[in-house]
């Protein structure tokens, strides 16, 4: 993987390029990315580090790793435009897709045996070297390829790998998931500061808590509940707060978000 080519820079490219950049795994002047906004695409290049570049096709070309960044919809339109000249261009390389809904099949069927495949849904995280990959099992890619993909990947976070069937619920968790630790470290901080505590201070003592929690509960290996057993003194505020989260429905309310997006990928 010399040359590395994003067909797309929004928000989640974006945060696994400059993981790339950042973690020293590819350097900058090996890292290139087509998008149509192109003012955009430069502010990004000239924030990030990657080379930003006006011809999609010439950018292919001269790279022997696509990734796939755009929105899922548009990749259709992409690959069939100009009379499928990108299907053209992509044959003999290997093929990685972040585009979510998007499997090994679904590409197989349009570019077929010449161009080897690997989807990955990844997270937010990945720009701080936090995130989760989760590496669909069924691939094309040569084992030198998905080693070195793999690796890559590996700079951003861990790397999961999951059967076809269980990547709509593995991104559902993992790529949505940082909305919903976001919308309860937004909550907690705008209780610390009803009681007093400046939102700046609020913030970082939320975000220290729930990523020492977390830290925790991969170091120890011990069950979500026994960490929360030992914090729970008897007759203590703790178990309180914990009541209350039980009598409004957290966990509830938590599985209900996962299923109201499985229904919507229905």
């Amino acid at each position: 993987m010399t040359n590395i080519a994003f067909i797309g820079m929004g928000n989640m490219a974006q945060a696994i390029a400059g993981g790339f950049i950042k973690s020293a795994c590819v350097k900058a002047e090996n890292l290139f990315a087509y998008a149509p906004n192109q003012e955009k695409l430069k502010a990004n290049a000239a924030k990030i580090g990657f080379n930003a570049e006006a011809d999609l096709y010439a950018m292919v070309n001269k790279c022997d790793t696509v990734i796939i960044a755009c929105k899922p919809y548009q990749i259709k339109d992409i690959l069939s435009a100009e009379g499928g000249k990108l299907c053209k261009l992509l044959k003999g390389k290997a093929l990685l897709s972040v585009a979510a809904g998007w499997v090994h099949s679904t590409f197989h069927e349009i570019l077929g045996d010449d161009v080897r495949i690997q989807c990955i849904m990844p997270n937010t995280p990945a720009l701080v070297g936090e995130g989760v990959m989760l590496f669909e099992k069924t691939n094309s890619l040569t084992a030198e390829e998905h080693a070195k993909a793999v690796e890559l990947f590996q700079a951003l976070g861990i790397v999961e790998e999951l059967p076809t069937n269980l990547m709509g619920i593995g991104g559902a968790i993992s790529g949505c998931g940082p909305a919903f630790m976001d919308l309860i470290m937004e909550a907690y901080a705008d209780a610390a500061v009803k009681y007093g505590i400046a939102r700046p201070t609020a913030y970082k003592l939320v975000a220290q808590t729930m990523l020492g929690s977390a830290k925790l509960q991969q170091v120890t290996g011990d069950h979500p509940g026994v960490l929360k057993d030992a914090v729970c003194s008897p007759n203590g505020t703790t178990i309180r707060g914990v009541d209350t989260l039980e009598k409004k429905g957290l966990r509830a309310a938590c599985i209900s978000s996962i299923d109201s997006i499985m229904e919507y990928k229905k």
